[in-house]
């Protein structure tokens, strides 16, 4: 039987797998042509913005693997952890089908496989630590 613990691991590996996909995005958006004409103060930025959000993404993960008995259980500071992490998926969610248009750069199927992959894996996490916070 699957439980919410088992659901929670898998979360926890899942992370790392976004972080794959993270460290691809420069070279699939050509960060490098496609920032180039921007002041190298945002330039800057934009990495720093984007080594931040994979280190997040490192936390979560590795948080959850260490503690997902704790948030399956139930207890009061992992579910508040499981709450922090199902609203940050669930905002990324938001921006993912609101803000982004991607269209222009989903020029194959690869990259049209990974953004359906992308926002399916964010539905799992918002779901799952959702779960495991409101319960």
């Amino acid at each position: 039987m699957i439980t919410l613990h088992h659901l929670l691991i898998l979360a926890g590996v899942g992370h790392f797998g976004i972080v794959i996909a993270s460290l691809l995005v420069p070279f699939a958006l050509d960060w490098k042509k496609n920032l180039a004409p921007l002041p190298p103060l945002i330039r800057s930025m934009m990495w720093v913005y984007g080594i931040f959000i994979v280190l997040a993404t490192i936390a979560f993960g590795t948080l959850t693997l260490l503690h997902a008995r704790e948030m399956a259980a139930g207890e009061p500071v992992a579910r508040s952890l499981a709450a922090v992490i199902s609203i940050y998926w669930g905002a990324r969610l938001l921006v993912q089908w609101f803000v982004f248009d991607t269209r222009e750069f989903l020029t194959t199927i690869w990259h049209k496989l990974g953004d359906h992959t992308l926002t399916a894996s964010f539905i799992y996490l918002t779901a799952v630590y959702g779960w495991a916070a409101f319960r």
